[in-house]
C-alpha cells in the first residue's frame, strides 16, 4: 500500500508541474485558433503566444493579435509575449527582444503588416528591399495603442 501511495503521489506531482509549464507550446498551423480574432493559424512566420504568469497559453495568427489582446489586460506581471520570426519560420523569439519592420510591401495575416525579426540585421536587409519603418517591442507597443 505504501508504493501505491508513493507512485500515485509522484504521478500527481509531474501531472501538476507539467499542467504549469511556462514554456512556448507549438502552433498546430492549420489547426489552432487565433484566441484574439478566431481565425485559424496558417503563417508560419506571423505566429505569437501569450504566456500567463501561471502557464496558461493563448495562440494568436499574428503579433497585432496579440498586442490588441495584451492592450485589454490589466496585469502583465511574469507574462512571457513571443512571435514567429521571419529568420526562422515556427520557431519563438521573445518580443521584448525581437526588432520588428511595418512594410506595406510585406503583408501579415491581419492587415498591419508587421513582422517580427530575432536580429536587427535582417529586419535591416527586409527593410532595404521592402521599405517600410522598424521598431522595438516600447516602440510597438505605442504604435498601436
Amino acid at each position: 500500500m505504501k508504493n501505491l501511495n508513493s507512485g500515485f503521489f509522484f504521478l500527481a506531482s509531474i501531472l501538476f508541474l507539467s499542467s504549469c509549464s511556462k514554456s512556448p507550446q507549438a502552433i498546430e498551423y492549420g489547426k489552432d485558433a487565433c484566441h484574439y480574432c478566431q481565425m485559424t493559424i496558417v503563417d508560419k512566420i506571423h505566429g505569437a503566444e501569450l504566456i500567463t504568469d501561471k502557464g496558461k497559453i493563448y495562440k494568436f495568427d499574428a503579433s497585432e493579435c496579440l498586442i490588441r489582446h495584451k492592450n485589454d489586460l490589466e496585469n502583465l506581471e511574469g507574462y512571457q509575449f513571443l512571435s514567429n520570426y521571419f529568420e526562422s519560420p515556427g520557431e519563438f523569439v521573445n518580443l521584448e527582444e525581437a526588432k520588428f519592420l511595418i512594410s506595406e510591401n510585406f503583408p501579415s495575416p491581419m492587415g498591419a503588416f508587421l513582422t517580427a525579426f530575432k536580429t536587427e540585421a535582417s529586419a535591416g536587409k527586409l527593410l532595404d528591399e521592402k521599405g517600410g519603418k522598424l521598431y522595438t517591442w516600447k516602440e510597438l507597443n505605442e504604435e498601436f495603442k
